[in-house]
C-alpha cells in the first residue's frame, strides 16, 4: 500500500522481498508476488511504464530473494524444485478430502493415506524410513500432481464446484464447527482456558465476557466484512483493490488445494479490516448524530 501511494520504488521492492523471506519458511506466497505486480500495475494512478516499473519491482525482488532456494535445489536434488516439496500432495490431497474423491477416485485425504497407498502402490513396506517424501521424494509429488490433474481434467465441473465449496467453508464463522477449513467453533472460557486457581477471581469474568463477545461476533462479522468491502470500494476503489488482491490470493488460489484455517489468516486479516470501516461510519453517525442534537438544543 505505502509502495503504491508513495509510487515508490524502494518500497516497492521492500514488498517483494518480504514476500521472498517468508517462502524461505514456507511456499504458501510463492506466487502473491505476481499477483501483487498485477494489482499495483491495474490500481496505481500514474503512468503506464511507472505502474510497469513498480509492478516488475516487487516481482523481481521477491524472485531476487528466494532464488537462492531455487538454486541450492537444482544444485542439490538436479530439478527444478522452487521452494519445497508439497504441491502435488496438497492438490491430491485437496480431492481425497471430498467424499466423490475418495471413494470413486481412490484419492488420499491427509498425509499418513499418502504414505499408506504409496507404500502398497510401490511395494515398499519392507523400505526402511519410507514417508512423504523419502525416498525419491520429487518424483513421487511430481506423480501426485499428475494424477490430480488427470482427475481434475476428466471432472472440470465438479471439481470447480469443490473449490466453491471450500471457498464458502474458508469465510464460515458460525454455526457447526469445521475444523479443517472454516470455524473451529471454540469459544474462550474461564473453565477451558484458566487455571483452577484463576476461577472466580476479575480474570476470568473478564475471559468469559471476551466470550460471550466472541459468540456474537461470529454471526455478524462476515456481513461486516461484505458491507465493508463494498463502502471501502466506493470510497477508495483503487485502495481496496490492492487489499482485495491479497484476499482474492488466499480464498481463490488457496482453495484450488487441501487448505487449513492457519492457511488463510492473512486473508481473515486483512477482511477484518472492512469489518471495521462499517464499525468506523457507524460511530462517525453516531457523532454526527449527537453534534447536531447538541446544535439544536444550544440554539433554542
Amino acid at each position: 500500500l505505502v509502495a503504491a501511494k508513495r509510487k515508490s520504488v524502494g518500497w516497492a521492492v521492500g514488498a517483494g522481498a518480504l514476500i521472498g523471506v517468508s517462502c524461505w519458511l514456507r511456499a504458501n506466497a510463492m506466487l502473491l508476488a505476481f499477483f501483487w505486480g498485477a494489482a499495483i500495475f491495474i490500481f496505481v494512478e500514474s503512468t503506464w511504464r511507472r505502474r510497469a516499473f513498480l509492478a516488475a519491482s516487487v516481482v523481481c525482488a521477491a524472485l531476487l530473494v528466494f532464488a537462492p532456494i531455487v538454486l541450492r535445489n537444482a544444485i542439490t536434488f538436479h530439478a527444478f524444485v522452487p521452494t519445497g516439496l508439497g504441491a502435488g500432495t496438497n492438490l491430491l490431497e485437496g480431492i481425497g478430502e471430498t467424499e466423490r474423491g475418495a471413494k470413486e477416485f481412490g484419492a488420499a485425504a491427509n498425509d499418513r493415506e499418502v504414505i499408506e497407498h504409496e507404500r502398497a502402490a510401490l511395494n515398499a513396506s519392507q523400505v526402511p524410513g519410507f514417508d512423504l517424501y523419502y525416498p525419491d521424494g520429487i518424483q513421487r509429488d511430481r506423480a501426485r500432481t499428475r494424477a490430480a490433474l488427470s482427475i481434475i481434467a476428466h471432472h472440470p465441473f465438479w471439481y470447480a464446484g469443490t473449490v466453491v465449496r471450500r471457498m464458502a467453508s474458508v469465510l464460515k464463522y458460525a454455526g457447526e464447527p469445521n475444523g479443517i477449513y472454516g470455524s473451529a467453533g471454540i469459544n474462550v472460557t474461564s473453565r477451558k482456558c484458566l487455571a483452577l486457581q484463576s476461577q472466580g477471581r476479575v480474570i476470568s469474568f473478564l475471559v468469559n465476557v471476551l466470550g460471550m463477545l466472541q459468540s456474537v461476533l461470529r454471526y455478524i462479522l462476515l456481513p461486516l466484512m461484505l458491507v465493508g468491502i463494498y463502502l471501502a470500494v466506493r470510497q477508495d476503489w483503487r485502495c481496496s483493490g490492492l487489499i482485495l488482491t491479497t484476499i482474492f490470493y488466499y480464498l481463490v488460489v488457496g482453495s484450488l488445494i487441501h487448505t487449513h484455517i492457519r492457511y488463510g489468516l492473512p486473508m481473515q486479516a486483512l477482511l477484518t479490516i472492512f469489518a471495521a470501516v462499517v464499525l468506523t461510519k457507524l460511530a462517525e453517525a453516531v457523532r454526527r448524530r449527537i453534534s447536531l442534537r447538541e446544535t439544536l438544543r444550544a440554539g433554542r
